[in-house]
């Protein structure tokens, strides 16, 4: 199921034949960099369970980001709920096969997730978490608008939230 379609991309929800395409993506230590560690094959199989649920309970959660030219899967990028400083948020996340590193492709999918949000789902305010030393993540939250809102402690560590309104 297309859930929205950008200039190069479609972003769909998670099939059972995605986790060969995730796994690749997830289990690379440069990719999973700003991560606890890369994932083992059992917790990209819980990543798409996980985000199937989301789909279920929230009506969004990490779609698959795949190229219109050829249908295939080159990571993901969606909304999800997040727990920060005792708020619910709903963050804009993505991964992107590091062989597409550069290309614009997470700008381009979270500019799409960004309009999906405010315009399909009426949100007003969305979110990225994102590593301080993950200068490219801080780069693509930039070029869709958001600013850095502040600094909190979530996921064990200190990450900048970054934020963006409806309005701006």
């Amino acid at each position: 199921m297309i859930i929205l379609e950008t200039e190069r991309l479609f972003l769909r929800q998670y099939k059972e034949e995605d986790m060969s395409s995730l796994y690749s993506i997830f289990s690379d230590s440069e990719t999973m960099k700003y991560y606890p560690s890369p994932f083992s094959f059992e917790q990209t199989q819980n990543w798409i369970k996980r985000n199937q649920e989301r789909y279920q309970e929230d009506g969004y959660g990490l779609w698959g980001i795949c190229l219109k030219e050829n249908n295939e899967l080159i990571g993901d990028c969606g909304l999800v709920k997040q727990k920060v400083d005792g708020r619910t948020e709903v963050e804009i996340g993505y991964h992107i096969d590091k062989m597409y590193w550069s290309k614009g492709f997470a700008s381009e999918a979270a500019k799409g997730c960004k309009e999906y949000g405010f315009y399909q789902l009426g949100l007003n305010k969305l979110i990225s978490i994102i590593n301080p030393r993950n200068i490219p993540s801080i780069r693509v939250a930039e070029k869709i608008g958001f600013t850095k809102e502040k600094e909190s402690f979530i996921f064990n560590k200190s990450h900048y939230i970054y934020s963006g309104s409806k309005d701006t």
